[in-house]
């Protein structure tokens, strides 16, 4: 699947890296079933996958890297696997923090936080404030995160805006509900991988993702490395975004 981004303002330079990657981290249980190792291995193994691709990223010239680490659906799955997904984010955050700080990474964490744990709330403020000043790259974490539920926050408060009369309702339109998403100053995602195969969003920046380029790769996310990012560029680089416009040769 192809087509543009955003504004060709926020859209990166297409002889290097995309500005923007986000990634749909796919395919941990089924890559720890495959092996027969329990489904807490694979998830365990995806956080090192992780680490890999944020290395990456800095190393390729991406400026900002979101992450889909746990969605808003998630906690259907047993309380048992949602207790391992938990304590590895306790585990990556106290262990990789202060690699992170020291090679300049910024972490951002996009997401509804109330009902976490005390503790969650506490770590993920603890990286955004330590990391605040960092600027070599953006790491966005999605974490508790749906699309839907993010553009119907923005939504809940343009109407509150509009009911406390501090806004003409005839002003809400497309770029106001976009300042009021989560992380409203990061530009869209140039390109959107989603590993293990599957081919849709599942409810990840489907508002930010209108013009995104999406790479769905077979492998599951604990195989990923560099190498399977920078494949995942190779494609981005190949197709042509036109941002709603014509391409640029065949008046299409």
């Amino acid at each position: 699947m192809s087509n543009a981004a955003v504004p060709a303002s926020q859209a990166s330079d297409r002889t290097d890296a995309p500005l923007h990657v986000a990634i749909i981290m796919d395919g941990n249980g089924r890559w720890a079933a495959a092996r027969g190792l329990p489904r807490a291995e694979g998830h365990r193994r995806g956080v090192e996958a992780l680490r890999r691709v944020v290395r990456a990223a800095h190393e390729l010239g991406i400026h900002h890297l979101t992450i889909f680490s746990f969605s808003s659906e998630n906690w259907s799955r047993p309380a048992t696997e949602i207790g391992d997904l938990f304590g590895l984010l306790r585990r990556f955050i106290r262990n990789d923090l202060a690699t992170l700080h020291r090679d300049g990474v910024r972490v951002r964490v996009i997401g509804e936080r109330a009902g976490l744990d005390a503790d969650i709330c506490s770590l993920l403020t603890e990286a955004e404030e330590l990391t605040r000043n960092n600027t070599r790259l953006n790491l966005i974490v999605a974490f508790n995160y749906g699309s839907r539920q993010e553009i119907a926050r923005a939504a809940q408060r343009l109407a509150q805006e509009a009911a406390d009369g501090k806004r003409d309702p005839s002003s809400i339109n497309a770029d106001a509900l976009g300042q009021y998403l989560d992380a409203p100053d990061i530009p869209d995602p140039d390109l959107i991988i989603r590993t293990s195969g599957e081919q849709r969003l599942s409810n990840f920046l489907m508002w930010q993702a209108a013009y995104s380029e999406l790479v769905f790769v077979p492998m599951h996310w604990p195989d990923f490395d560099k190498a399977a990012l920078e494949s995942a560029i190779a494609e981005y680089a190949r197709r042509e975004r036109r941002f709603g416009g014509l391409a640029a040769k065949t008046g299409s």
